[in-house]
């Protein structure tokens, strides 16, 4: 029988906070694509909401941070 690999939990803060990092970045190449003029204001309006739905997922990336440093700081794992 093959056993799950067991849950390691202790570089989630630092893997979260380089998703967060990688999102922000990809919300700053959107945001210089956006300035090109040759682009129509459909995929102008694509690239802004694929970047508030890139703001949403920071938001819960730094909610799954706070989560996760708490509970190394209750030594949880």
């Amino acid at each position: 029988m093959n056993k799950p690999n067991p849950d390691d939990r202790s570089n989630n803060v630092e893997r979260l906070q380089q998703m967060v990092e990688n999102t922000t970045e990809n919300i700053e190449e959107a945001q210089k694509t956006m300035q090109n003029e040759d682009m129509s204001s459909e995929e102008k309006a694509a690239i802004q909401a694929k970047n508030e739905r890139r703001q949403e997922s920071i938001q819960s990336f730094q909610a799954e941070i706070t989560d996760e440093q708490q509970a190394r700081e209750r030594g949880d794992f």
